[in-house]
């Protein structure tokens, strides 16, 4: 017999190979339970889905499930058949791994070993989760793990007993939880545990509503953060080697461990705590760069007191790469096929199957068609894991939002940055509302599972659910003061001097951790007109100015620009570069590359400029509140270019949530009361911000907006989030296909010069600058 939790002893298993045992059916023959020519649902035509709406007090059984547009990767009939093939091979090779496991085993699969146990029903925690043959069991019993995926930094601290509640009551008996390393260390050796980022709180809140936590502390963790949650002044190192057993690194984690492994050591279930399992990194397999990592990361965590089972977590094709011996391998449901179980049970023998990612979702980018589940499909696969034991973690079951700067970015179509909202198509809205999709997962969880042995689906007690919490439409707010980032320089903290550019991460600030997000700006004299050339160097998006005149835009696509060569030149002029970091890549192999800012030399006529001033605008709740200088003019009219806007929003006794629509504004961040609400773009998919009740307060409350380009004078408020739309009306994939460019005021999206089919080609930005085309007789501006 195999056990797991406190040592692992292994015993051969046999490969797929081999001669089958007598009475273990052969992997290519399928049993009851799973048909091959089971009809898919199809999808659902249209390309974009229209946007959730708000339903009543209460699940939203009856309204209509939320349409599925194609993903720009899946086209047309072979793509759908290609995903629906993918998906049917991954469920055979599960379907074939249990039918061995369980031949092997003798395991029933009847109502009795699809147990959900509670932590309320396990009397002596303290055994803690183990693996026995091909089950997991928790307290010496039977139970599978059905988890979904709630990240506290991204829900208000005051909602996260609500998620909690909605998580128990659909069904769930587990909650994992992601540790942000940069946002508990975002400066070198100070460290916050408070608030939003009290990770303990949250841990024991699980704990009171009666859920375990499957804990993954990092120190990468993915999760489409910044740097993947790693922080950034890690990068100040020129020899910096991410996620590897490089010194710099090994060295800060240490520090970090030491900081953060105490305060969860005392809630670990063998502990009478939650926690019955940490997974080691995360999707180690598909980085790979240093095979003493792995085991680094575990002796890291071991000595600092983890004593829970431990787990990695890969795609089937990465599984090799991730593995560590003695540790718990599961799966994400990506590239799994017949061979991933063969190395499955070459590494553990026969164990349980747990999907620690199971999604049918990706978070969208700014300027990309909105992603979205297909409830039927993802049911579908539901039913039938469930059908055969496997523990499953849904991800997300609730998303929340990438408040401030912390969303990262995919290497996708040169560059793909993550938009505020963090919806994912998750069982839960942005702000904690019911789906239907919510409703249908519930009712599956209650028909196929039970809480104990000896009660029948009738007679299981089920917790509460929470109502729906109601949002308002405020009136709109006039912005009705205004301030010029060129007027607010002099007040501002004195400029980096440097002969070459800095990046963010190396300027001298934060007591010498640098900078980590939000803008940096950029001056240089020049004396002539001529070509402007980046070589890569501006990274993520720079907005180019002589003295204050809009010339254009230097990103990831448009490395040229040309400036005006002006005859009436007297002395000079001076370049202001202004640069926005728009989230660093959240993973793959580029990550020690991922410097912001001006990241080498800007040539001028082949020429580099040297001579810079570099200001720092990381924009954080102390420059909203304090550092902006107070010489506020009357909006009289609509000023063009980089500036700073004040509104006063007044709130009743009981402040609600509500969304914040930026309608006819171009490009920037919201603040309200010094929180960083996040980034707005009229390019879209995201066309509102959500705004928790509890960060408002009775009374005055002061919403400050950073408009890059062109403002509106006027805050809308609505009650219903706008996720699936950009700024302009799109053909619906019925044959048509959008002639010529983008409307005026738009950031124009493109596949071809004068033509872009939204439904088949994948998008990416023709940015202003080289290339660019503008109507005649009107100015170039950064979002034509």
């Amino acid at each position: 017999m195999q056990t797991w939790g406190g040592g692992l002893r292994r015993r051969p298993v046999q490969g797929w190979g081999s001669k089958p045992r007598a009475g273990v059916r052969p992997p290519g023959e399928l049993g009851a339970g799973l048909s091959p020519s089971a009809d898919f649902p199809a999808r659902g035509p249209p390309c974009r889905p229209a946007p959730r709406p708000r339903s009543p007090a209460g699940p939203r059984s009856a309204r209509t499930l939320r349409s599925t547009p194609q993903r720009e990767e899946k086209r047309g009939p072979h793509g759908r058949m290609q995903t629906l093939l993918v998906r049917l091979v991954a469920l055979l090779g599960l379907m074939s791994r249990l039918l061995e496991t369980s031949a092997l085993t003798g395991a029933p699969w009847g109502r009795a070993s699809r147990v959900f146990l509670s932590p309320s029903q396990v009397k002596d925690r303290r055994l803690g989760l183990k693996v026995k043959d091909s089950n997991f069991t928790l307290g010496g019993f039977p139970s599978l793990i059905l988890a979904g995926t709630i990240h506290y930094f991204r829900v208000p601290k005051e909602y996260w007993r609500d998620r909690l509640l909605k998580l128990k009551a659909c069904g769930f008996n587990t909650v994992t939880t992601h540790v942000p390393w940069n946002l508990h260390e975002p400066r070198r050796g100070q460290f916050q545990f408070t608030g939003n980022l009290d990770l303990a709180v949250f841990i024991s809140m699980a704990l009171e509503v009666d859920l375990w936590v499957i804990l993954c502390p990092g120190p990468y963790i993915g999760s489409d953060l910044d740097l993947g949650g790693l922080p950034s002044w890690l990068l100040r190192d020129p020899k910096m080697k991410l996620r590897t057993t490089y010194k710099g690194f090994t060295k800060a984690v240490n520090h970090y461990f030491d900081e953060l492994i105490p305060r969860i050591v005392s809630l670990q279930v063998q502990e009478d705590g939650p926690i019955i399992a940490v997974q080691l990194e995360n999707e180690y397999g598909s980085y790979h760069m240093d095979k003493k990592y792995m085991p680094y990361v575990k002796k890291a965590l071991v000595t600092r007191g983890v004593k829970t089972l431990l787990m990695t977590a890969d795609t089937g094709q990465d599984l090799t790469g991730g593995h560590v011996k003695n540790v718990l391998a599961t799966l994400h449901l990506r590239s799994i096929n017949k061979a991933t179980y063969e190395t499955l049970s070459s590494f553990q023998g026969p164990s349980p199957v747990l999907m620690t990612v199971y999604t049918a979702s990706a978070p969208d980018g700014w300027g990309a068609l909105r992603h979205s589940l297909d409830p039927h499909l993802v049911m579908r696969d539901a039913r039938e894991m469930l059908a055969f034991r496997f523990s499953l973690n849904f991800y997300m079951f609730h998303g929340g939002t990438n408040f401030g700067f912390m969303g990262g970015s995919a290497p996708l179509h040169n560059y793909l940055s993550t938009v505020t909202s963090y919806d994912y198509g998750a069982l839960l809205t942005e702000d904690g509302d019911y789906t239907p999709e919510y409703v249908t997962f519930q009712e599956l969880f209650r028909s196929v599972t039970v809480p104990s042995h000896n009660l029948s689906p009738n007679e299981v007690h089920r917790p509460p659910q929470p109502e729906s919490r109601p949002r308002v439409v405020y009136k709109p707010v006039a912005a009705t003061y205004y301030m010029s980032l060129w007027d607010a320089l002099p007040y501002l903290d004195e400029p980096t001097l440097s002969a070459k550019p800095v990046s963010m991460e190396k300027l001298s600030v934060n007591q010498g951790s640098g900078q980590s997000s939000g803008y940096i700006l950029y001056e240089t004299a020049i004396s002539s007109g001529g070509l402007l050339t980046s070589r890569g160097h501006v990274q993520d998006r720079g907005q180019v100015f002589l003295d204050n005149l809009y010339i254009g835009v230097l990103d990831h696509a448009s490395t040229e620009l040309t400036l005006p060569r002006r005859s009436d030149y007297e002395g000079s002029q001076m370049l202001r570069i202004l640069v926005e970091n728009q989230g660093r890549l959240a993973y793959g192999p580029d990550i020690n590359k991922e410097r912001k800012g001006l990241t080498g030399d800007i040539y001028l006529n082949k020429s580099p400029l040297r001579k810079f001033k570099i200001y720092s605008l990381e924009m954080k709740p102390k420059f909203i509140q304090r550092d902006l200088p107070n010489i506020w003019k009357p909006a009289l009219f609509q000023p063009r270019g980089p500036a700073f806007f004040l509104g006063l929003l007044r709130v009743g006794d009981h402040p609600r949530d509500t969304f914040i629509k930026m309608q006819d504004w171009t490009k920037g961040v919201i603040f309200i009361n010094g929180q960083n609400l996040g980034r707005y773009w009229n390019i879209g998919p995201q066309e509102t911000l959500y705004l928790p009740g509890p960060w408002l307060q009775p009374g005055a409350n002061e919403i400050v907006v950073f408009e890059e380009w062109k403002s509106a004078l006027v805050i809308q408020f609505t009650d219903s989030p706008q996720l699936g739309h950009v700024s302009w009306d799109s053909p619906r994939c019925h044959g048509q296909r959008m002639q010529g460019p983008a409307p005026p005021g738009t950031y124009a999206l493109f596949c071809q010069v004068g033509a872009w089919d939204p439904c088949t080609q994948p998008p990416t930005l023709l940015l202003s600058g080289a290339g660019s085309r503008y109507a005649s007789g009107e100015s170039p501006h950064p979002f034509r």
